[in-house]
């Protein structure tokens, strides 16, 4: 084992740009299947006909492909439909569309334990659906919802790893990259790159305790 070797300048440069991919990917993934989790989740819970049905279709259908299935298919089948996607972008609409779902089911969990009294209350008291989801139902609802979408986003993380499939520039792309050309490296090499997914995660889970210490 070369720790030496390993922890050489141009190895860390390159485990970082590996390692500013995978943020990158990650928080663009974050942002956009939160938005669109969010939504997709409230819709089913207000269950509007045929818009919920078709929704809850897509998304259990989604929930139960395998994540590598999905990004193989953005990167290799959607050029083929003429849509052409480069391979940060295939990694991202990828983890969206499976994170988003995921994130729906969340959403609609933690709608659909708030007490039905409370809707009915809210719009007794004169307001609207859309009132009472917003200044009743909604802030309790994300309380309880915390600690299972900071974990969804944890996941989330580590889930980049797999566009490694289609040569995406993240974190373990670089490490292989570095143990292909000094194999004595690869102990040394992989410690290291656990050890920046760890802090990350790490960072996360605390946040998510806090977060759910100032919304108790």
């Amino acid at each position: 084992m070369d720790f030496a070797g390993a922890f050489s300048p141009d190895n860390l440069s390159f485990l970082m740009e590996g390692f500013y991919v995978t943020l990158k990917v990650a928080l663009v993934s974050i942002v956009l299947s939160f938005i669109i989790g969010g939504a997709v989740g409230t819709l089913r819970f207000a269950k509007i006909p045929v818009i919920s049905h078709v929704l809850a279709v897509l998304v259990e259908s989604i929930r139960n492909l395998p994540l590598l299935l999905i990004i193989l298919f953005t990167y290799l089948a959607l050029p083929e439909m003429g849509i052409n996607l480069s391979i940060t972008v295939s990694a991202i609409v990828a983890l969206t569309i499976f994170e988003s779902a995921m994130l729906a089911e969340i959403v609609r969990g933690g709608l659909i334990s708030i007490d039905k009294g409370q809707m009915e209350a809210a719009r007794t008291s004169g307001l609207t659906y859309i009132q009472a989801m917003r200044f009743i139902i909604l802030p309790q609802a994300l309380r309880r919802m915390v600690p299972n979408i900071v974990s969804q986003f944890i996941s989330l993380l580590k889930d980049t790893s797999l566009a490694v499939v289609i040569a995406l520039p993240e974190l373990l792309h670089n490490a292989r990259i570095i143990q292909a050309h000094h194999p004595n490296e690869v102990i040394p090499i992989f410690i290291l790159i656990s050890i920046m997914y760890f802090v990350v995660n790490y960072g996360l889970s605390i946040l998510s305790k806090r977060l759910e210490l100032k919304t108790a």
